[in-house]
């Protein structure tokens, strides 16, 4: 049986019956957008299928670096760390590219818990605009660089003087996809394997830089392939003693790095763009310039699901292929938006602001979420932007927070993100952006040590 036809409980029985695995793995993502998971027997698996099985909750009450939130209501010492339910999602089953023959299914959090699951508030806003009426397709891209270092060696250099996989700046390089053409192969395969194929690969701009492009496909499926391919191609790397980073921007020399979304609605199950429209000014039909002006209008709001580190915020600055500001344009790549008009197929927005580092489950729900509001509400948007938008001055209103914490305290006072994620969500993930920038500020940088400690 092809893991891609596993759609049920009775279908991930059968697949694992006629592979004679004595274990698979299954994992849940975090807030953060790392999986975190497990080997399960198959027999543990069986009964989990059905009646779900628990992770302790603080998957959702801790950072990246496992370090405790102190500032959430969900989970803490105030409530002894209990297991929180969690449901197998058989759908999602994948062969294992790096363990040949054995499968990966992905999980939700289920009750209490599932308010503030990544998955399960993306399912959310999905499920609101298909009560719209629409089905909301997509396909991720990601910039990555790739270094010939390894966990340990990038620790004991302190992060300095790495080595990238190759030298320069060289994008679109025939050449280096060719004498690199192993590397190439074995990425674009695992991509197939794992069901998250790739539709475009090649160099980007910079010393050991890449962009993937994966192919598009619902929304929600497009977000699980966005995340397994950010995971195994970090997996892939490190088998051969290589790093894959996804940071938004790791050097102040080199570009940061995008993790831009194409999107587009159709009429719910028809084969019908909900976007073009022939006599529309751009070919925009009316429901696609509502929904951008949606995502212009709340995207100071709600940037924290989409710039969620502190670094995110050293990749939005002008220049370096990324917005500073709500602003939109056709064609146009240096607006947070670029709207794309096309055929009836192709018509789409590409989602610029958005860097690698995003929890691709949270970009997504607030790229849509928030364009859906903007059909509910008839927005309009601002008159698009023709040449630089870098140049241009832009209105208050527009301009994207500055700092995490900014973003964090813009989401938790936002009205049209409590009503499209929740209240349980906005408390609990804006509290950890609070307490991601908390603990940054604990550090004390080289910048700061080389300016101030002989000199002040």
């Amino acid at each position: 049986m092809d893991p891609r036809q596993v759609k049920t409980a009775a279908d991930a029985r059968k697949i694992v019956r006629e592979r004679g695995l004595t274990h698979v793995k299954i994992g849940v993502h975090d807030v953060d957008g790392i999986l975190r998971g497990k080997y399960v027997h198959v027999d543990k698996f069986d009964s989990a299928l059905d009646g779900g099985l628990g992770f302790c909750d603080v998957v959702l009450g801790w950072d990246s670096n496992d370090q405790l939130y102190d500032n959430v209501a969900y989970t803490g010492w105030h409530t002894a760390y209990p297991d929180a339910p969690v449901r197998i999602v058989p759908s999602t089953c994948r062969e294992i590219a790096t363990e040949p023959g054995n499968l990966l299914f992905l999980c939700e959090f289920a009750e209490k818990a599932e308010a503030i699951c990544p998955r399960g508030t993306l399912r959310r806003v999905l499920d609101r605009g298909k009560a719209m009426g629409f089905d909301a397709m997509c396909g991720f891209e990601y910039e990555f660089f790739v270094f010939a270092e390894t966990p340990h060696s990038l620790r004991e250099k302190g992060y300095r003087n790495l080595k990238p996989v190759s030298p320069g700046f060289f994008g679109y390089s025939v050449l280096r996809n060719s004498v690199m053409s192993d590397w190439y192969h074995d990425l674009l395969k695992m991509a197939e394997t794992m069901d998250c194929g790739i539709e475009g690969l090649h160099t980007e701009t910079g010393a050991g830089v890449m962009e993937a492009a994966l192919r598009v496909s619902g929304a929600l499926e497009a977000a699980d392939r966005a995340a397994l391919f950010k995971l195994f191609t970090k997996v892939l790397a490190q088998k051969r003693d290589w790093i894959a980073t996804f940071m938004a921007k790791w050097s102040k020399d080199w570009p940061g790095c995008g993790g831009h979304i194409h999107m587009s609605l159709w009429k719910a199950g028809k084969n019908e763009s909900a976007f073009h429209d022939d006599k529309g000014a751009h070919r925009m039909s009316d429901t696609m310039r509502h929904f951008v002006a949606g995502q212009q209008r709340l995207m100071p709001e709600i940037l924290a699901m989409i710039a969620p580190t502190v670094n995110s915020y050293r990749r939005l600055i002008p220049g370096f292929w990324a917005p500073t500001s709500a602003t939109w344009g056709v064609e146009n790549r240096t607006t947070a938006l670029r709207v794309i008009p096309g055929s009836k197929k192709s018509t789409r927005v590409e989602f610029r602001v958005a860097a690698a580092d995003a929890n691709p489950y949270l970009a997504l729900a607030a790229a849509i979420g928030s364009g859906l509001y903007g059909i509910e509400h008839k927005m309009e948007p601002t008159e698009p932007i023709t040449g630089n938008s870098y140049d241009k001055k832009h209105p208050a209103k527009s301009q994207l927070p500055r700092t995490l914490m900014e973003a964090s305290e813009r989401l938790h006072a936002s009205k049209a993100a409590r009503e499209l994620f929740g209240d349980a969500f906005v408390e609990h993930y804006a509290a950890s952006r609070n307490w991601e920038e908390r603990e940054f500020r604990k550090a004390i940088t080289d910048w700061e040590l080389d300016r101030y400690m002989e000199i002040i």
